[in-house]
């Protein structure tokens, strides 16, 4: 544990093209650049020895540490309570053109001391490549810290009394403040041999620092909630902007690769990518909120996949691809990492774009026929690539796939890929008739009907009274936690309570939802895994809506308590209410989002 923090004790700074992980004991141990899904700079989360880290922490062994944000910013804080005085670290980074991709990002690390005295000990420890490229060091005339490897150059500047010390090809440094008192490292990461940063001063840094809180504080004024549950919804909100690969406006999954959905097994996958499933419900969430502009740059994202074709699959669309849209990600382990706390093995890259998930055209027409700019997809091009996806789809809904899990273990024809199924063509016939555009819609309506009652029919399980996994099977699945969602039941409806009751009983324990039961229906894969913190939230807004609002509160309440210390969750809880799996992980906030915001309809309605 002293080698590997635990997942969830960590903030996430970022300047919408990349993003950190700073531990609470001032560590940066998870930086990739230029983007998202760049190769690391630090790494040590994945391995300790190998991987590189950023630490500047208080040097006294008896300090007691706190971390928080600066309140609605992507800022973080963490303090140092020593014997002789508290000390700061600010971390953050800029954002500066953020539409515009660049190959130059910075880590702004800002010490200063707000009581007494405090003396402060910096590590510079960079591993290019995941740890597979060795650099070298120079250190210049005014002092900063050159690392150079062969596809990445570093530059750390000291700001104020700070002087690097050389520790073979690395950096460190030791600094003592008294109150008032400050010093900062600047990291500036970009391509090699590239040219030095500006000089950095006191005044420059202060105007840094006003700067990206001034960007934050106006991003989310435009969040029109005013819910009961202020706090964390902003928290995930300004989370899934972090999350979001500002020059092509897509969402990646998470920000880590790596980390272990059980510590020790091998369900450790490489999310900086760009789900059309998680990125879909991701900006339909942020509509909710307000946040137009980036649902709207996503629909310009989709759609360019759409148009641009050339899929791995030969598919209209395939799972994931890169937050440039490229679609390919081949699989490969870094077999010379050890894994966080020896989870190996560490996967580069995601195998599973190659499969077939036929939901994602479900979420895909959502986000699609949700758009503010009706005649951006009403033009002639784009609604012809629209309905040439449904005709496509009407074509070929029927066919087993590796479902929304994206299990390993063979097609099966399952309930929620039907379901998505469903909703593509529910939304495209609406969408038809609302714009007055030429579509097929007797196939695509006779498709919409024959999908409900083969459901209706397959998807139900007449022993468990409930909707199940897949055809033929008795096995039950939280993602059809959706269903009343998507309209394809009411809320209240018979079949609809008793497989809510179903799911209660088997894959709820003390209000954490598991996805489904790994040893009644195999998924390919070594050991288990923890709860599903979307299902969790999914439950919450299906007892919502209902009317079991009492559960509902309470079960979202005490998810509230799962959250980090700074109000981030990863993929899922453990048994010992451990956050488990990449971090932070967009689909838990976007859940979290209309679960509050189904909750507060559901509360409000009820007392008026």
């Amino acid at each position: 544990m002293r080698r590997y923090p635990p997942i969830a004790d960590h903030g996430l700074i970022g300047d919408l093209q990349t993003s950190a992980l700073v531990s609470s004991r001032g560590v940066v141990d998870w930086f990739c650049a230029p983007r998202f899904d760049s190769p690391s700079v630090f790494a040590s989360l994945l391995d300790h020895d190998r991987g590189g880290y950023f630490s500047i922490a208080a040097a006294s062994p008896e300090a007691r540490v706190r971390q928080l944000y600066l309140p609605d910013t992507a800022v973080l804080v963490t303090r140092f309570m020593t014997p002789d005085g508290v000390g700061e670290v600010i971390d953050f980074m800029p954002v500066d053109r953020p539409e515009t991709a660049t190959d130059r990002h910075r880590l702004l690390r800002v010490m200063r001391v707000v009581r007494g005295t405090v003396r402060f000990a910096l590590e510079c420890r960079p591993r290019f490549d995941y740890g597979r490229c060795d650099h070298r060091l120079h250190v210049t005339d005014d002092g900063t810290a050159r690392f150079g490897a062969s596809e990445a150059w570093a530059y750390l500047q000291p700001v104020g009394p700070l002087d690097l010390e050389r520790d073979e090809e690395d950096v460190r440094a030791a600094v003592t403040l008294k109150q008032g008192e400050m010093a900062a490292a600047v990291l500036t990461v970009c391509a090699a041999h590239g040219e030095p940063p500006e000089p950095v001063t006191v005044d420059g840094l202060r105007a840094e620092f006003d700067g990206v809180r001034e960007f934050w504080h106006g991003w989310i004024r435009q969040c029109r909630y005013r819910g009961r549950w202020q706090q964390a919804v902003n928290r995930s909100a300004i989370t899934l902007k972090l999350l979001t690969y500002a020059p092509t406006g897509a969402p990646v999954a998470a920000a880590t690769m790596g980390l272990p959905e059980q510590v020790g097994g091998e369900r450790n996958w490489d999310y900086r990518y760009t789900w059309v499933r998680d990125a879909s419900l991701s900006v339909n969430a942020l509509v909710d909120l307000g946040f137009t502009a980036e649902a709207d740059a996503f629909r310009r994202w989709l759609g360019g996949r759409l148009r641009a074709g050339g899929t791995v699959t030969g598919e209209p669309l395939q799972i994931m691809y890169r937050v440039d849209g490229d679609p390919h990600l081949a699989e490969e382990t870094l077999d010379h990492f050890e894994g966080y706390r020896g989870s190996a093995p560490v996967r580069l890259g995601n195998g599973a774009a190659d499969q077939l998930q036929l939901d994602i055209y479900g979420e895909a027409v959502h986000a699609l026929s949700r758009s503010q700019d009706i005649a951006q997809l009403a033009g002639w091009e784009g609604w012809r690539a629209f309905s040439g996806l449904l005709d496509w789809l009407a074509a070929h809904w029927d066919r087993a796939d590796e479902g929304i899990w994206e299990t390993r273990g063979g097609r099966q024809d399952f309930t929620y890929s039907r379901l998505m199924c469903w909703s593509a063509f529910d939304r495209g016939i609406r969408l038809a008739a609302e714009l007055a555009r030429p579509a097929d819609l007797e196939t695509w309506t006779t498709a919409r009907d024959t999908i409900m009652e083969q459901v209706m029919e397959r998807g139900w399980s007449e022993k468990r009274h409930a909707f199940v996994q897949h055809y033929g099977s008795e096995v039950l699945d939280a993602s059809l936690l959706l269903m009343p969602e998507v309209g394809f039941v009411a809320p209240k409806e018979p079949r609809w309570l008793s497989t809510l009751d179903a799911m209660d009983e088997e894959l709820v324990s003390d209000s954490l939802v598991y996805r489904y039961d790994p040893g009644a229906s195999p998924d390919g894969l070594r050991g288990g895994e923890g709860t599903f913190s979307l299902c969790s939230f999914l439950y919450v807004g299906a007892l919502a809506r209902a009317g079991r609002l009492g559960p509902a509160r309470y079960a979202f309440d005490k998810m509230l308590t799962y959250a980090n210390h700074v109000g981030l969750f990863a993929e899922e809880i453990g048994p010992t209410g451990e956050q488990l799996g990449n971090f932070p992980q967009a689909f838990t906030h976007l859940s979290l989002i209309t679960a509050a915001t189904a909750l507060d309809e559901e509360l409000d309605r009820s007392e008026s």
